[in-house]
């Protein structure tokens, strides 16, 4: 299952399940070190960081902002 962090409040993070929008909320310290708002995250036994994912999403949203503003 693939999740997006979608805010980290106090110890906890509020993840979003990417397939079914739920969220899921989880304490930090069962996360990876190096999180932040729009991480991308797979579980498989624990939640790993998926960079790659990330940076696809970062450009494609990019991407999308850049032909809206020249509309």
């Amino acid at each position: 299952m693939k999740f997006a962090i979608d805010r980290i409040e106090e110890n906890i993070a509020i993840l979003e399940n990417l397939e079914t929008k739920e969220k899921l909320e989880v304490s930090l310290n069962s996360l990876p070190d190096d999180i932040k708002d729009g991480s991308i995250l797979i579980f498989k036994n624990k939640y790993i960081l998926d960079n790659n994912e990330e940076e696809k999403r970062r450009t494609s949203i990019k991407d999308k902002f850049n032909r809206l503003k020249k509309n």
